[in-house]
């Protein structure tokens, strides 16, 4: 070909809507010479059969902007690209029958108000009014929201083509990439059956063929994809007179219907209906020898399998008694992929440079326009506008093989719908990654819950408590866990508490040069030898990037130890930022991790082990405990006297047991977080992420902006610092009711949302709910009264010290 281009910015593969919006949104940031690649023609995929459905509810806050966005895209798209459109606002009525699905609804209606989205709660009767083919005698209640709809998925995807197009982008249909090379300076070769493409990035948004292009970057650093691929089916029926009667008299369509209980939407779709069931007798596909991906399944479909939805059906049927007066005209069975937990991947490729995923995209139609503008910031930027650790690829590590995948994509597609309660834990795909420990800790009553992979207690459950799945299903902190908590929180208060914490991410950083490089990564100083310090890292804007704990050794060797579930995130930033001269080591799967903490929990190891324990806070050693070698750190995420106890893993049980038998009493997660929140400490990725400067997030002592180094964000930090910053970080007291506050609530004055919720729990040291929030700054004073909207319900708040509400002091951690 004549004009095939052979250099470009960037590279996508996949012409798909997510691949057309992220050409489209490179060109509107002014990259305009980029490449998509095509095996066939446009929406080949998943997205030419997707029922296009476009809502904005979610529980997820960076997936509700990503649907926002593209509500807001779509509604001026034709006319900006000049394309025709066939986008239809009909809104929709999501049904509650229940007090815990009425909870769920007032929350996320609490999340679209804080973002512009003019979600109401309606009575059963107000939803009968708007709808009169609906059955309303069962209901709670219903959630409307105006701004949701339908587009045509091939229309948008075209839409989006001509717009990318206009603006110089080039689309190349039936070309299939073949593989790729990496070269030593980081840039790519795109190799094709027309040509090669020299370009910068190249990004994989394949679709459900993600995980096949996804081995082409092994050898780069790449892993396999964590995917999978399920068979959805939606049916439309014929015609009903009634349905094109009452669009008529309205002039427009109906709303679309959720019954998220039963699991499934029913929508207008001409004068009929289309009725798209997730059912939990649900069916995977190109998962076994004898079921093998095809080469090309492009503009295919699977034969319907109807007694897969029977029942569903059914319901709808009696939900909506004038869709069973029509017959069914057809039905459409095609392949959607499926990522873990449901969410799409956006972002950098783990362990690879310069390459980016797009791709996993279960609800493509609704998060595409939104994909399409955070990728491109990804790319250009290096930083997105809102925080997407939610959909960052790097969220999953090794222990996602393909029958993990397999299951949790099964589980998810069965309960698509379903609640995501605060201690309830999906049960499929467990014990993939287990502590040296685990059969100890299960047998001391551990209920457990999954970290990065790892199986950790969330609380010791004692002989006739209920560890039932039903038991959990509850927005409240009432629960057979609740005493449970109590009493290990007043362990770790009054004596010593254990908690086996495996997974820790550690990276040893060793070589010439790791010095001076942290000191240009990190915004403050560095320890000295024989320290810790809790470190921070900025992006370019001085927003929260990471938070680690930096544990020198010598000049120039170090241990960072970052949260389990930043494992290759912080990784990645760690490699990335260092020089041939220094290696960076992940040994996080080599050691254990202990917490040994409370008022006696020197005296537990003093007899067990050889170290010296009155060293002081913030100091670490190696030592020898109950025989074994161990290095110490003096360091409470609880805010009481104690040590962490790190151990290679044949090490570690013996000294477990050592712990125990001198009468440490285990503790799970449930109650470190209460301990951790008493004392203002924040949590990764809800309380530190990067929505959230520095400053914003009250860590200027963690800032030396008059170090010599110039690392990401001082320029952004000291501009901040000069002007003010516009929110403050602060600790709330709320007056709650049944329940805590969860990540987002909205924090309201007089009227008007001022703030959010970062994380909240029950303190069983002071007695009182407590939540950790960002509000204005002019608010941020003690005593101020403030609001804060918990599951639709609006408590009195008091904003409280900038200093712990336990042990404000740290008397008790230094003792």
């Amino acid at each position: 070909m004549s004009d095939f281009p052979t250099k470009a910015r960037v590279v996508i593969i996949g012409g798909g809507v997510v691949g057309a919006s992220s050409l489209f949104h490179l060109a509107k940031k002014g990259w305009t010479d980029c490449v998509l690649l095509e095996k066939n023609e446009l929406t080949a995929g998943s997205t030419w059969h997707a029922a296009g459905n476009v809502p904005t509810f979610s529980t997820s806050w960076a997936i509700m902007n990503i649907q926002r966005y593209s509500t807001e895209l779509y509604s001026r798209l034709g006319e900006e690209v000049d394309y025709p459109m066939n986008y239809h606002v009909s809104g929709s009525l999501r049904l509650a029958h229940s007090k815990e699905r009425m909870q769920e609804f007032e929350r996320a209606m609490a999340m679209g108000r804080y973002q512009g989205i003019p979600m109401e709660m309606w009575t059963p009767d107000q939803a009968k009014e708007n709808y009169p083919f609906l059955e309303t005698h069962d209901l709670e209640g219903v959630l409307y929201d105006p701004t949701d709809g339908d587009i045509d998925p091939a229309q948008l995807t075209q839409a989006l083509a001509k717009g990318a197009r206009d603006m110089g982008q080039k689309i190349i249909r039936f070309c299939p990439a073949t593989n790729v090379t990496q070269h030593d300076d980081g840039t790519w070769t795109v190799h094709t059956d027309q040509g090669d493409i020299a370009c910068d990035y190249v990004v994989n948004a394949a679709g459900y063929y993600a995980q096949r292009v996804g081995e082409w970057f092994k050898p780069y650093g790449g892993r396999t994809v964590p995917a999978m691929v399920m068979s959805h089916q939606y049916l439309l029926t014929d015609e009903i007179p009634e349905i094109e009667a009452w669009s008529k008299e309205h002039g427009g369509k109906l709303p679309l219907l959720r019954d998220v209980d039963i699991s499934y939407y029913l929508r207008q779709e001409k004068n009929g209906y289309n009725l798209g069931p997730y059912e939990p007798n649900c069916k995977g596909h190109w998962m076994t020898e004898d079921d093998p991906m095809p080469e090309d399944f492009s503009f295919q479909l699977w034969n319907d399998d109807l007694d897969r939805i029977e029942d569903i059906v059914t319901d709808a049927m009696d939900r909506v008694p004038l869709m069973a007066t029509s017959g069914v005209g057809r039905v459409i069975n095609g392949p959607i992929p499926y990522a873990p937990d449901g969410l799409p991947l956006i972002g950098p490729m783990p362990g690879v440079k310069n390459a980016f995923e797009a791709h996993s995209f279960t609800f493509g139609i609704a998060q595409g326009g939104g994909a399409g503008k955070v990728l491109a910031e990804w790319i250009v930027d290096g930083h997105t506008e809102w925080d997407m650790w939610a959909v960052d690829p790097r969220r999953y590590t090794d222990y996602t093989d393909q029958d993990y995948c397999n299951q949790k994509g099964m589980e998810v597609y069965g309960n698509e719908y379903a609640m995501h309660y605060p201690h309830h834990e999906w049960p499929a795909a467990r014990d993939k990654k287990l502590s040296p420990v685990h059969d100890t800790v299960k047998e001391q009553g551990g209920v457990m819950g999954v970290y990065n992979g790892w199986e950790r207690a969330n609380w010791f459950a004692q002989p006739g408590d209920d560890t039932s799945l039903e038991a959990t299903h509850t927005w409240g902190r009432a629960g057979p866990w609740e005493q449970r908590i109590k009493e290990e929180c007043e362990a770790v208060r009054d004596h010593c508490g254990v908690l086996d914490l495996p997974g820790f991410s550690r990276f040893m950083v060793k070589g010439d040069g790791a010095a001076e490089t942290l000191r240009g990564l990190i915004t403050g100083g560095l320890p000295k030898i024989g320290r810790i310090n809790l470190v921070y890292i900025s992006d370019q804007r001085g927003r929260i990037l990471t938070e680690m704990s930096c544990i020198r050794l010598g000049e120039e060797e170090f241990i960072m130890i970052t949260a389990a579930t930043a494992q290759w995130h912080d990784r990645d930033i760690l490699v990335n930022a260092m020089p041939v001269t220094v290696s960076v080591k992940d040994v996080t799967t080599t050691r254990d991790t202990l917490i040994v903490t409370g008022p006696k929990s020197r005296e537990i190891l003093s007899g067990l082990a050889d170290a010296d324990l009155s060293s002081g806070w913030l100091t670490h050693q190696s030592a020898t405990v109950a025989g074994k070698p161990a290095f110490l750190i003096r360091v409470s995420f609880a805010g009481e006297l104690g040590w962490e106890v790190h151990a290679l893993n044949e090490d570690m049980p013996a000294i477990y047991d050592a712990i125990l038998d001198a009468g440490a009493k285990p503790f799970g997660m449930y109650a470190l977080n209460s301990l951790r929140i008493e004392k203002g400490y924040r949590a990764w990725k809800g309380d530190l992420s990067t929505d959230y400067s520095l400053l914003e997030g009250g860590l200027e002592r963690f800032v030396k902006l008059d170090k010599p180094q110039d690392f990401p964000g001082k320029a952004a930090i000291l501009n901040e610092k000069q002007q003010g910053a516009k929110k403050a970080f602060v600790t709330l007291t709320v007056d709650a009711g049944d329940c805590d506050a969860p990540y987002m609530s909205c924090i309201w004055q007089n009227g008007e949302i001022v703030g959010e919720t970062t994380s909240g729990a029950w303190g069983y040291r002071v007695g009182k709910s407590i939540a950790l929030g960002m509000i204005k700054a002019e608010l941020a004073n003690p005593g101020a009264e403030l609001e804060v909207e918990i599951y639709g319900q609006k408590c009195r708040a008091v904003v409280e010290k900038d200093q712990p509400l336990w042990d404000p002091s740290n008397d008790r951690l230094r003792a």
